[in-house]
């Protein structure tokens, strides 16, 4: 059994298509915790967060998240994980964090779609003040940083695995 790959960053970062592309790369399984959320509370994100608000989604992304119990896999997870210090211990007891350190440019052109994505975010946060928020969260969990600047998907699996397996190659 081999540990688990876990990838964090801020949502558009990239976690879910560049964690199908190393779980193919290393011969691993992959899973996306924010489907496994979905499939949980049978709705999409955002919407149990306007009904239900950001505490209660944080909770039930924490109990999906600590109910993890996988090796052999890479796992994308939403960008609000790191919020719950239970979460990332439970993450980290099973393999590598991943932080795909995208900049914040790159980030506010992917997300055109912030406001329906299920994003955890208060009432006027923006892009920007979440990304700062959160920055300092993603270096502190994190076993290993990817600055993703002008690298594409296949340049960023490659130093992944490189970094994790230094066989790889």
């Amino acid at each position: 059994m081999r540990p688990n790959i876990v990838l964090v960053g801020m949502p558009g970062a990239g976690k879910s298509t560049i964690g199908v592309l190393l779980a193919k790369a290393l011969s691993l399984s992959f899973i996306d915790t924010d489907l496994l959320i979905q499939r949980k509370i049978m709705m999409s994100l955002q919407e149990f967060i306007n009904t239900r608000g950001i505490l209660e989604f944080l909770e039930k992304e924490e109990e999906v998240i600590c109910s993890l119990d996988i090796s052999d896999h890479v796992v994308a997870t939403g960008g609000s994980v790191v919020y719950r210090e239970r979460s990332m211990g439970n993450l980290a007891a099973s393999g590598s964090i991943v932080y795909l350190d995208v900049p914040l440019p790159v980030l506010r052109r992917r997300l055109k779609n912030i406001r329906t994505r299920g994003i955890v975010m208060e009432t006027g946060e923006s892009i920007s003040s979440i990304y700062e928020k959160r920055r300092i969260l993603y270096e502190t969990y994190a076993n290993n940083i990817v600055r993703c600047k002008n690298k594409d998907m296949e340049a960023i699996v490659e130093e992944i695995a490189k970094n994790i397996n230094p066989g790889y190659l």
